[in-house]
């Protein structure tokens, strides 16, 4: 099957237009033939930790009526954001919700290893993300959760075969993070990788850009630039020449 990888630029703290944003995106993906569409870390408000530790009504569950674009986008859909966790008083999480093509909830996923900044907004997830679509069985990480090697080891270890990130790598250190750590893993794991990253300010930082996809063993299927919102696509799970799991 085909996936797809976006990079975009996030309207601070405004769900609907980001909403709109991700549809146009799935239909682009939709259009290059994808079947699935992985979003960038917290893309659903940008990563303004300020107004999501002010404003409870950015926190979203999976059936909250303001994704419904996106659930009926046609594809399924990766998208992360600020998810409630319980009554008032508990904090939200980063949080991960992948729907089906048909609009269905197929995975809830809580990044569970929190960077410096994020520790004081949001609680941290305790289990590993997993769903199968088309025949194959994927993967959930969110951006820092990819600096721990036992988290996608787990992944292969499970019967994984793609990989999917959600993440906010921004210019300067954040570009040689991205370019270090996932071909690294697809080589390591044996797993295709996806990154979906912003490209443009959120919050604090400067996104780098440049979504990718990497075949198992490392090889760069498919890289967006360092400037423009868009979606990058490859075939996953497949073994022509020169891709898939090495014997």
């Amino acid at each position: 099957m085909k996936i797809a990888a976006a990079q975009l630029t996030s309207v601070p703290a405004d769900i609907p237009a980001n909403v709109r944003r991700f549809a146009a995106l799935a239909g682009q993906a939709r259009d290059q033939g994808a079947e699935l569409l992985v979003l960038p870390e917290l893309a659903l408000t940008g990563y303004e930790l300020g107004a999501l530790s002010d404003d409870p009504g950015l926190q979203v569950n999976a059936d909250d009526p303001r994704l419904d674009a996106l659930r009926s986008s046609g594809i399924a859909t990766v998208v992360n954001c600020a998810v409630t966790t319980g009554g008032p008083g508990t904090r939200p999480a980063i949080g991960t919700f992948v729907h089906g093509p048909d609009g269905a909830l197929l995975a809830t996923y809580l990044k569970q290893h929190l960077h410096d900044q994020e520790t004081a907004v949001f609680a941290p997830g305790d289990r590993d993300g997993r769903f199968e679509l088309g025949g194959l069985r994927f993967a959930l990480a969110i951006c820092y959760d990819s600096h721990f090697p036992d988290l996608p080891a787990r992944a292969a270890a499970d019967g994984c075969e793609v990989y999917l990130a959600s993440t906010l790598y921004g210019t300067g250190d954040g570009i040689g993070q991205r370019a270090a750590i996932y071909p690294r893993i697809a080589a390591d794991t044996d797993l295709f990788v996806a990154l979906a990253n912003h490209v443009g300010p959120s919050g604090p930082w400067t996104g780098c850009g440049r979504a990718a996809i990497w075949a198992p063993g490392g090889t760069l299927l498919a890289e967006a630039d360092d400037r423009t919102p868009m979606v990058v696509t490859a075939e996953v799970g497949r073994t022509p020449e020169g891709q898939g799991r090495r014997p």
